[in-house]
Order: structure tokens, then sequence, then C-alpha cells
């Protein structure tokens, strides 16, 4: 049980994580070398890059976080149907 809730609680955190990247688009520069910009951009990029490959070319908009949050939420809701039985 306690492997379930730390599973679902990591989903969660990378779900945060991403919707921490997509507002951080709007307001840092692509370059930025900011060390919380950094951490952020290297904890979702293992998630965010197979999507990407996959994904057709949309042109300026980047729909790969909103896949990885749908994708993400389908698992912790499996999880949780999983852990209650």
């Amino acid at each position: 049980m306690l492997a379930f809730q730390i599973l679902v609680y990591s989903i969660r955190l990378f779900q945060i994580l991403i919707i921490v990247r997509i507002v951080l688009s709007y307001v840092v520069s692509p370059v930025s070398r900011n060390p919380l910009v950094e951490m952020v951009r290297t904890a979702t990029d293992p998630i965010l890059g197979p999507i990407r490959s996959v994904m057709p070319d949309t042109g300026m908009f980047d729909l790969s976080p909103m896949v990885a949050i749908l994708v993400l939420q389908f698992i912790e809701y499996l999880l949780i149907g999983i852990a209650n039985g």
C-alpha cells in the first residue's frame, strides 16, 4: 500500500513540474541557465522527450505537456483503482 502511495505522489509531483515548466516557458528565456529552470527541465525532459518524438509537429505550440499530464493522470487513476481493489 505504501508503494502505491509513493507512486501516486511521484506522479502528482511530475504533473506539478510539467505545469511549472509550462508557466516558465512563458516567463523565462528558453536559453536561461537559472538553476530552478534547469532542474525543472532536467526532471521533465525524460517524460516530454519521447512524447514530442511521436507527436506531429504543431508549429509554435507544444502539446506534449498536455499529453503527458493526461497519460500521468490515467496511470494515477489506474494505480488508485488497483490499490483500492
